[in-house]
C-alpha cells in the first residue's frame, strides 16, 4: 500500500466531509444559516424544516454524495486488492473520516451536522443493495410516521439487523462499523426521541397536507 496515497485518502475524506452543504446553500440562496434556526443542525432535514425541499434536496444530495466519494477513495487511489477485507476496512476508515468531518466541517467553525446522509453515503459504497433496502425502511416508516427522525433511526437499526440477517461481509470490522452507526443514531437523535415522546417533533407530511388545504 502506497502511504502517501493513503494519507492523501484521508486528507481528501475529512475535505469532503467537511463541505457544509446546508450553510453554504442556506447563506447563498437565503442569506440564512440554517444552524441558527429550527433543530439546530447543518444538515438536510433541517435545511427541509428551515428552508423547504427545493434547497433541501440538493443538500441531501450533496451530502449523500461526499460519504460515497470518500469511501471510495481507497479503490480510486488502489490501496488494496478489489474485494479483499483491507479493501473495505480502509474504505470503512475513510468514510469515518468523512462522517467526522460532516459533523466537525473545518469549513464551517466545526459545527455541522448530525452525518445521516452522508452515512448513508458511506453504506451506499460499501453494500449498494443493502443500503436500498434500509432506504425502503426509511420510506416507508416516513410515510407511515411522517417523522424523519424515526425513519432514520429505524433505517440505522435496520442496516446491521438486514446485514446480519441476509448480508454477508468479508470484513468483521464493517459488521462492527454497521453495529455501532446504528447506536450512534440512537445517540444522536436522543433530543429528537425527547420531543417524540412529547409529541413535539415535526411531521414532515402534516406540512404536506397542510400546504393541500391552503
Amino acid at each position: 500500500m502506497n502511504i502517501l496515497n493513503a494519507v492523501l485518502a484521508v486528507l481528501l475524506a475529512y475535505l469532503l466531509g467537511s463541505i457544509p452543504s446546508a450553510v453554504w446553500i442556506g447563506k447563498r440562496f437565503h442569506n440564512i444559516d440554517v444552524r441558527e434556526h429550527g433543530s439546530g443542525n447543518a444538515g438536510a432535514t433541517n435545511t427541509i424544516r428551515v428552508l423547504g425541499w427545493t434547497t433541501g434536496i440538493p443538500v441531501l444530495l450533496i451530502d449523500i454524495a461526499k460519504g460515497w466519494l470518500a469511501s471510495m477513495l481507497p479503490v480510486f487511489f488502489h490501496l488494496a486488492d478489489h474485494g479483499s477485507a483491507l479493501l473495505t476496512n480502509l474504505q470503512i476508515a475513510a468514510g469515518i473520516i468523512a462522517i467526522i468531518g460532516h459533523i466537525f466541517p473545518v469549513f464551517a467553525g466545526f459545527k455541522g451536522g448530525k452525518g445521516v446522509a452522508t452515512v448513508f453515503g458511506v453504506f451506499l459504497a460499501l453494500q449498494p443493495l443493502l443500503t436500498i433496502c434500509c432506504m425502503g425502511v426509511f420510506l416507508v416508516v416516513l410515510f407511515l410516521s411522517g417523522i424523519v427522525s424515526v425513519s432514520s433511526m429505524s433505517a440505522g437499526i435496520a442496516f446491521p439487523l438486514f446485514l446480519f440477517l441476509f448480508f454477508d461481509s468479508p470484513s468483521i470490522l464493517f459488521k462492527i462499523f454497521a453495529l455501532l452507526v446504528g447506536i450512534a443514531l440512537l445517540v444522536t437523535h436522543r433530543k429528537n426521541i425527547g420531543r417524540i415522546w412529547r409529541g413535539e417533533e415535526t411531521r414532515l407530511l402534516k406540512f404536506r397536507k397542510k400546504n393541500k388545504e391552503s
